[in-house]
């Protein structure tokens, strides 16, 4: 692999660490320790993730608009700027309304930021031929997940919660410059680019005409995964029945989820990307059910090792089957998938809020979002036809 492809992939797992690892996910960590500092409902701290994820969502509905091939590394630069400067000012400031739109413009920038390191890696791996990397791109989220949660105790201990935010906007900071180095624009033109793009015709993907049931999958997932994603720390700390650490829960969440997306590209190739997606998103359904069943230490774990490993898992192989089933203007097609993805994660945690104050548990918030994704995955099975066809020994997906 070429010097300037593995600086590119090193920059996107950067990017995707500020924007998705710390920006938008490091709210779940710190969750806990801003309800105790500002004394807030449950409800409320649903309406605060949702108001980053109605950002997401109209970010994401930007970005598929926008015609960004040109500048992308441009924008990339810009967005991840703003989205360090959105997570330090959730420290400077402790007034409600303020959060709610520091939340939002944080999401559509989280959202922005997905979209063109997506973009950016994924051509690069395209041009050669090495696609099926894609998975150690999204490593960055997990890695992002697993820092955050070990920093962000000892630094809500010498500070505060609003020093925890500020102090994530300083490592993301640093981080960006490296950013700034590793992700650089080529010598070769746009249009240069473009045409060495290889247009991969022999890899068996479903039709066009199948994006449907995908894109309805897919978006279903973010009405789902969302719910544990947001809560499952509050939840550990609130339960009589967990004991230890609750941010140990998150901490190990982004463990997992780091090599969970080269693991789940491994499979895509030799299971095949519908098969793995059925599969992964039955088993996230088994590990959000968890903390509904018991809300013991050993269930809530085992939820958040099965979350850990599907959810990140799951936007890999979505994203890579996208990307080789509509290879021309990535950046439009995954950011439509975004949409849809950023729409149902946009209820999912105001939902999940209402239904933990009416009845004073996470219980039913938890079963309906696992069954929610247990449908996503059902409305895959269609695109099993697609994949009987080419199972020999010598065929894998991706390569």
């Amino acid at each position: 692999m070429r010097s300037q492809t593995i600086r590119t992939l090193i920059g996107g797992i950067l990017s995707l660490f500020i924007a998705m690892g710390i920006g938008r996910f490091a709210y779940t960590v710190v969750l806990p320790f801003m309800q105790e500092a500002y004394q807030f409902s449950d409800a409320t701290a649903g309406y605060l993730a949702t108001s980053n994820y109605l950002g997401y969502f109209v970010g994401a509905i930007v970005a598929a608009k926008l015609n960004m091939e040109k500048k992308r590394i441009l924008y990339l630069r810009i967005v991840l700027l703003l989205s360090i400067g959105t997570t330090a000012l959730m420290g400077l400031t402790g007034v409600f309304s303020i959060w709610y739109f520091l939340r939002f413009i944080s999401g559509a920038l989280s959202a922005f930021v997905f979209v063109l390191a997506s973009s950016i890696v994924l051509d690069q791996l395209a041009r050669e031929g090495k696609s099926h990397l894609s998975g150690i791109l999204y490593a960055g989220v997990g890695l992002g997940i697993m820092i955050s949660s070990i920093i962000v105790a000892p630094l809500h201990q010498l500070t505060s919660s609003d020093g925890t935010w500020i102090g994530l906007a300083l490592l993301a900071f640093i981080l960006m410059i490296f950013v700034w180095f590793f992700i650089r624009p080529s010598r070769s033109s746009f249009r240069a680019e473009v045409q060495s793009t290889p247009v991969i015709h022999n890899l068996p993907t479903p039709p066009k005409k199948w994006i449907p049931w995908l894109a309805i999958a897919y978006s279903l997932e973010g009405l789902g995964y969302i719910v544990t994603g947001t809560f499952i720390v509050l939840i550990a700390q609130t339960s009589s029945s967990f004991h230890g650490d609750a941010t140990m829960v998150w901490m190990i969440v982004g463990i997992v989820a780091a090599p969970s997306c080269i693991i789940w590209s491994k499979i895509a190739q030799k299971l095949g990307y519908v098969k793995s997606l059925i599969v992964s998103m039955v088993v996230q359904a088994i590990g959000i059910l968890l903390p509904a069943i018991a809300e013991s230490s050993v269930f809530i774990y085992a939820s958040a090792i099965l979350f850990g490993f599907t959810f990140m898992g799951i936007t890999t192989v979505t994203t890579t089957l996208i990307r080789q089933m509509v290879p021309m203007n990535s950046s439009r097609i995954i950011g439509f998938f975004t949409t849809g993805y950023a729409f149902g994660q946009m209820l999912g945690p105001s939902l999940a809020g209402i239904l933990a104050n009416l009845t004073s548990s996470y219980r039913l918030a938890l079963i309906g979002a696992a069954v929610v994704v247990f449908i996503g995955g059902l409305c895959l099975i269609s695109g099993l036809k697609y994949e009987s066809k080419y199972k020999t020994n010598n065929i894998s997906w991706g390569n």
